[in-house]
C-alpha cells in the first residue's frame, strides 16, 4: 500500500548515517548503526532487484492473531486505536477494529515495545519499538520512532542501541518532553538501559536515571496532576541461553518530584531488593496518592513437592511467592502488601514473571484494579482479592490493557491472541481474529491439490491451511488445528501423508493419523543412570528420504528409530560442550539442527545451539567434529545438506542469542571438513534458514530478519527475492517440488506464497 512505500523512502532517509556499499562481514554486528545501514541496503536491495515484479501473496491465517503488546488510544476518540505487536509491527484502526491497517511495515525491526498518543496534538505518535516482555521469541528493536500525521510516515528519533523499550510518556502540557524507559539489551550488558529524558521532541536525549549495565527500565506513571512528579521502575534482568531471567543486586522503584532531573528509590514495604523481579506501576487517576506495583516475587514460597514440575515439564527445586500486588497510598513512600498469598496468585505469573508486570487502575475507582498474566484478573477491594476474567474466545496470556477515562466499562484488551474488546467492564468480550500478526516458527506441506502447509505458532497451537487460501475471499475455517503444539516441526511419512508426526515444547515427540484423528506418544525415554533428556524449545527431527518408517531426533544426542518411533536408539554421543556451568532451567547445548543426506543414507549432520556441528557418514557409528572456520559457539539455525552433491552441505548460524545480527552462512564441499562464507551480498541477518532450490542447486533462498534473498549462481551474488512483502522475521521456508511454489512462515505476519517458476528459468 502507498503508505508502506512513503514509510519505506522515509525510513531510509531519517537514518541519515552514509553507506559505503555491503560489509556486513566486516562490520560489528551488534552495533545499533550498523543494524541501521544494513536495513537501508535492504531497502534498496529491494528496489533493484531483478525479482521485483514477483508479488508476494499473504496466504493467513486470519482465524487468529498474535501477541499485542501495547494500545494507545488519541484523547477522546475511543473507536480509533494503534495497536503494538510483539514481531509484526504497528497497526492502526479507525472502527473499533472492523478494519486494520499495517502502518510501520518497512521498519528496521517490527518488534514493537510500546506506543504513545502525544495528549496535545492526537496526529503525532510515539512508537518505541523491541519488546520488552524477552520471551524467547522477542526480537530486538531499533529505539524510538515518531509520526506527526497518525501513523502515515516515521521519523527514526534515536536510542537505537536500547533494543527493547517498555514505556513512553508525554507530558501533558508540552508535546517536546518526553520520557522513555529502556529495558536494554535482552542476553548481554550494555549501558543504554534506564529512563531517558528528551526536551526537544526527541532531536536529543539525556539519561535521568540509571543503575547499571544489567538494571533496565521497565515501567513509568507520571501524576496526573504534578507531571513533574514520575515513578519508574528498575529491574535487574538479563536473560542467559541457559536459564530465564532471574532478579538481582539492584532494580526497585523510584521517584522524582523535578521532572525527572534527580530521583531517590522509595522502597519501604517491598520485597528484598534482589528477589524482587519485573514490576509494574500504576496510579490511581481519581485519587494520585495511591500507587500499585504489581511484582513478580522471587522470595521462596515452599520448597517442591517430589517429582513436581513446572508448566513447562521441568523439575522444580522451589516454589517462589510469585505475582503480588503492593499499594501505596502516601505517593510512593511507604508500600503495603495488600494481595492475598493463594494458588490464584502463585499460578498467575507460573514461571515467567518477566512476561507479564503490567498493572492498571480503573481511572474513576482507586479500588478497581486489573493484573496481566494467566489469565487476566481483576479487583474491586484495592487489591484484596482478585478473580479471573474469562471469556469464550478471550486468550489467556495478557500483555496490555487501555481503559477509558470517559467510560470505565470500555476496555481494550492485548494478548497473546491479538485484541478484545469490552463494554461492561470485562464480563464479556468481542474478539479480533482479522490482526494478520500470526507469528510461526516453522513450516512443512503435503502433496494435495491445492497442497496444505502446516506450521506451529507461538502460544497458538498447531494449524493448516490450503497454499491457495485467499483472506477475504475464502472462509477462514479453511485453516485448521492439527496435531502439534506451539513449539513444534511437522514431517509426513511420504509414503502414507495420512501420517504425521509433531511434537511439544522441548522434544516430546508424538505420531498422528489425520484421518481418523488418532494420536501415539513416541518420546524418546529416558534411560535410568543417563544424564536427564534435555531438547530444544522446538527440537529437530526429520524422517529419512531414504525410508519413510526412519526417523531422526535431536535432544543433546541424536537418536534414531526404524519403526516410526516405537523404538529409539541413540547413535550419538552427547554433541554439545556440556558445561555443567551452562546447565540451568531451560535446556541448552542441544541440538537446534538436522539433515541427513538426499543421496546418502546415513550421512547425517547435526549442529546444536552451542555452536558445535558434527557429521557421520555411517549412521552414528562414528562422528566427525567439523567447525574449524566457523564462528565459534554461534546457535546452528540450519543445516542442509545438497539434494545436488553428496560431499556439499549448507550451515547457517544465528547470532541473536549474542545481541549479534550478523549474516553468518557458510558452504562445505568436502563433508565440512572446511568451510567457505557464502554470506556476502546479503546485508543483515540473523539467517533463520537456507534452503536449496528443488530444480536447480545453483539457486538457494534465504530468510532473515529482514526478508527472503535468492542466489541464481551458486552464492556469487544475492538478490531480495518479490515484492509486497513487508519487513518482517522470516522463520522457514519450503518450496513445493511439484507447483514450484515458494511459501515462508514468518514470525509476526503469517504465511506468505510466491510462484519462483520464473526464479527457476534464470
Amino acid at each position: 500500500m502507498n503508505s508502506s512505500r512513503h514509510l519505506s523512502l522515509l525510513m531510509i532517509l531519517a537514518c541519515s548515517l552514509p553507506t559505503a556499499g555491503l560489509q556486513a562481514q566486516e562490520d560489528d554486528g551488534r552495533n545499533a548503526e550498523t543494524r541501521l545501514r544494513w536495513h537501508r541496503e535492504h531497502m534498496r536491495m529491494r528496489v533493484d532487484s531483478p525479482f521485483k515484479e514477483l508479488e508476494w501473496r499473504f496466504i493467513g491465517p486470519e482465524i487468529m492473531s498474535g501477541r499485542v503488546t501495547d494500545i494507545a488510544v488519541p484523547p477522546d476518540q475511543p473507536y480509533t486505536f494503534y495497536v503494538a505487536t510483539a514481531s509484526g509491527g504497528i497497526w492502526k484502526t479507525v472502527n473499533e477494529g472492523t478494519t486494520w491497517e499495517p502502518i510501520f511495515d518497512d521498519a528496521p525491526s517490527t518488534s514493537v515495545g510500546d506506543l504513545a498518543v502525544d495528549p496535545n496534538n492526537p496526529q503525532r505518535v510515539w512508537a518505541g519499538l523491541g519488546e520488552a516482555n524477552i520471551f524467547r521469541s522477542s526480537m530486538a528493536g531499533t529505539g524510538i520512532y515518531r509520526s506527526d500525521n497518525g501513523g502515515k510516515s516515521w521519523r527514526h528519533m534515536g536510542l537505537a542501541a536500547t533494543h527493547t523499550i517498555a514505556r513512553i510518556l508525554v507530558h501533558p502540557q508540552n508535546s517536546d518532553v518526553v520520557y522513555v524507559a529502556a529495558g536494554g539489551h535482552e542476553w548481554t550488558d550494555n549501558e543504554e538501559r534506564g529512563v531517558y529524558k528528551t526536551v526537544d521532541g526527541g532531536s536529543s536525549w539525556q539519561k535521568v536515571l540509571y543503575e547499571s549495565p544489567r538494571a533496565g527500565a521497565y515501567d513509568l506513571v507520571m501524576d496526573p496532576q504534578d507531571p513533574e512528579t514520575l515513578y519508574a521502575s528498575l529491574w535487574h534482568r538479563i536473560r542467559l541461553k541457559w536459564s530465564d531471567p532471574k532478579p538481582g543486586p539492584g532494580g526497585g522503584i523510584y521517584k522524582s518530584t523535578d521532572g525527572g532531573d534527580s530521583w531517590r528509590r522509595v522502597s519501604e514495604g517491598l520485597p528484598q531488593r534482589d528477589k524482587a523481579g519485573r514490576t509494574g506501576l500504576d496510579i490511581a487517576r481519581s485519587n494520585p496518592n495511591i500507587l500499585y506495583a504489581l511484582i513478580d516475587n522471587h522470595e521462596s514460597a515452599r520448597q517442591a513437592e517430589e517429582g513436581e514440575r513446572d508448566s513447562y515439564g521441568r523439575s522444580r527445586s522451589e516454589v517462589i511467592k510469585g505475582a503480588e500486588v503492593y499499594k501505596s497510598e502516601d505517593k510512593g513512600e511507604t508500600w503495603a502488601k495488600v494481595s492475598e498469598s493463594g494458588r490464584t496468585m502463585q499460578r498467575l505469573f507460573s514461571t515467567y514473571g518477566w512476561v507479564f508486570g503490567q498493572i492498571r487502575v480503573d481511572p474513576n475507582d482507586a479500588d478497581r484494579v486489573y493484573i496481566m498474566g494467566v489469565p487476566m484478573l481483576t479487583s474491586t477491594d484495592g487489591g484484596k482479592t482478585f478473580s479471573g476474567v474469562r471469556y469464550r474466545g478471550l486468550h489467556g496470556d495478557h500483555h496490555a490493557l487501555w481503559i477509558d477515562p470517559n467510560n470505565s466499562n470500555y476496555l481494550i484488551n492485548g494478548n497473546d491472541g491479538g485484541v478484545n474488546i469490552s463494554y461492561d467492564q470485562g464480563e464479556t468480550w468481542k474478539d479480533f481474529g482479522n490482526l494478520g500478526v500470526v507469528q510461526f516458527y516453522n513450516l512443512t506441506y503435503d502433496m494435495a491439490e491445492p497442497f496444505n502447509v502446516y506450521g506451529s505458532i507461538q502460544d497458538n497451537g498447531s494449524w493448516m491451511g490450503p497454499v491457495s487460501h485467499r483472506p477475504g475471499r475464502d472462509a477462514p475455517t479453511q485453516w485448521k488445528s492439527i496435531p502439534g503444539g506451539e513449539a513444534s516441526y511437522h514431517a509426513f511419512d511420504w509414503n502414507d501423508y495420512n501420517t504425521l508426526y509433531s511434537e511439544g515444547f522441548y522434544g516430546r515427540i508424538q505420531r498422528s493419523s489425520m484421518n481418523p484423528r488418532e494420536t501415539t506418544r513416541i518420546n524418546v525415554p529416558q534411560v535410568e543412570g543417563e544424564d536427564e533428556l534435555r531438547g530444544q524449545w522446538l527440537a529437530p527431527f526429520i524422517v529419512s528420504k531414504h525410508n519413510s518408517q526412519v526417523i531422526y531426533h535431536g535432544m543433546q544426542s541424536v537418536y534414531r528409530s526404524m519403526n516410526r518411533g516405537d523404538d529409539w536408539t541413540r547413535i550419538s554421543p552427547d554433541l554439545s560442550y556440556n558445561d555443567p556451568e551452562k546447565l540451568g532451567d531451560i535446556p541448552h547445548q542441544v541440538i537446534s539442527s538436522l539433515s541427513e543426506s538426499p543421496l546418502k543414507f546415513g550421512l547425517v549432520y547435526a549442529g546444536t545451539d552451542d555452536g558445535r556441528v558434527h557429521v557421520t557418514k555411517n549412521s552414528g557409528d562414528e562422528w566427525t567434529e567439523i567447525i574449524a572456520g566457523l564462528p565459534e559457539k554461534k546457535w546452528v539455525s540450519r543445516l542442509v545438506a545438497s539434494a545436488y552433491d553428496e560431499a556439499t552441505v549448507y550451515l547457517a548460524q544465528n547470532g541473536k542469542r549474542d545481541d549479534d545480527f550478523t549474516a553468518y552462512l557458510f558452504r562445505s564441499k568436502d563433508f565440512g571438513s572446511t568451510w567457505e562464507d557464502i554470506s556476502a551480498g546479503i546485508p543483515s541477518g540473523p539467517i533463520n534458514v537456507i534452503k536449496e532450490d528443488p530444480k536447480n542447486g545453483d539457486i538457494l533462498y534465504v530468510g532473515t530478519d529482514l526478508g527472503v534473498y535468492v542466489t541464481t549462481d551458486g552464492a556469487k551474488t544475492w538478490n531480495v527475492l518479490g515484492s509486497g512483502l513487508p519487513i518482517t522475521f522470516v522463520h522457514d521456508l519450503i518450496v513445493h517440488p511439484r507447483d514450484n511454489i515458494m511459501v515462508i512462515a514468518t514470525h509476526g505476519r503469517g504465511m506468505y506464497a510466491l510462484d519462483v517458476k520464473s526464479v527457476q528459468e534464470k
